[in-house]
């Protein structure tokens, strides 16, 4: 709907990350409860009906890499996928452990390498670049993924590249999470440099955040599981039970959106109904500002 100068997004992409999941439902840490979090996003997320085209998942789908994990991440995401008609795209992390994770959220049995995903989403090229390393928490960018990821942006896709990742390649002012920062990122600049990559999604961070690399917009999603608290007390590093939140992507044909949505059970302090939207949305320009914008009295 447009009610202004700017028209609806070509695409929405509800952008998930860090859900941390536990075998049986396990609380995180013994405290965090991350089965409920991903429930409380995926009602949220249920409100926007067929708004969304894709729902990406940008890594520590499990903290472990148990296989229960993993399929409890699917009862969740794929109904809603469905009911919306999205895409839902997995990253892996570096929480994840690839054997569980291409069996029991890609279907595949062999595993040996990075697990790659590119997805067409009506001229929007969805990558999912796995930087994982085997049994390390950092994030890299060798030779083999740069030539794949090089030869892959070779063809431009009609509306340009999404480039998801766990490791996203930002700053962070947290000191300990740069020791499990992506290594490699001048290799990946030169890949990325005048390449169709418009936007790059990332998680591992806990808490929302934006940034540039090679010239190229990045958002990092909040993570679902706990948050890491960035005023925490300097070279400290505290993970909250609170702050969650998760992020809506929208792309125009010049340009994008990211909108952060905080995930709890908030009280409504003020709303306007959707039969108040459909009526300004049946007046003039003119009109619908005269209707929303005059204060009382003017």
């Amino acid at each position: 709907m447009q009610l202004g100068r700017y028209p609806a997004p070509h695409t929405t992409i509800a952008h998930l990350s860090d859900t941390h999941l536990l075998a049986g439902g396990a609380p995180l840490g013994g405290a965090a409860d991350t089965v409920a979090a991903l429930d409380r996003a995926v009602a949220q997320l249920d409100r926007l009906g067929t708004g969304i085209d894709a729902i990406v998942v940008t890594g520590d789908i499990a903290d472990l890499g148990e296989p229960d994990a993993y399929r409890r991440a699917r009862a969740a995401l794929e109904p809603l996928a469905e009911r919306a008609g999205a895409e839902l795209v997995w990253v892996m992390g570096n929480h994840d452990e690839r054997a569980p994770f291409a069996a029991e959220l890609l279907g595949l049995q062999e595993s040996d390498g990075p697990l790659h995903r590119v997805v067409d989403l009506a001229g929007v090229r969805i990558v999912s670049f796995d930087v994982s390393v085997p049994g390390w928490h950092h994030g890299e960018v060798d030779e083999e993924r740069a030539d794949w990821l090089a030869e892959l942006l070779a063809s431009p896709a009609p509306r340009g590249t999404v480039l998801a990742l766990h490791h996203a390649p930002i700053p962070t002012p947290l000191a300990l999470m740069d020791v499990l920062e992506l290594q490699g990122q001048e290799r990946l600049a030169e890949v990325l440099r005048g390449s169709d990559v418009r936007l790059i999604l990332g998680g591992h961070l806990h808490y929302p955040s934006a940034g540039g690399f090679a010239g190229i917009p990045v958002s990092i999603a909040g993570a679902t599981a706990y948050t890491l608290d960035v005023s925490a007390p300097p070279a400290e590093l505290q993970g909250v039970d609170g702050g969650r939140s998760f992020s809506l992507v929208q792309l125009f044909d010049d340009g994008h959106l990211v909108s952060v949505a905080p995930l709890a059970p908030l009280e409504v302090i003020s709303r306007f109904s959707a039969d108040f939207v459909d009526e300004l949305a049946r007046l003039e320009p003119a009109a619908r500002l005269d209707r929303f914008s005059r204060k009382p009295g003017a």
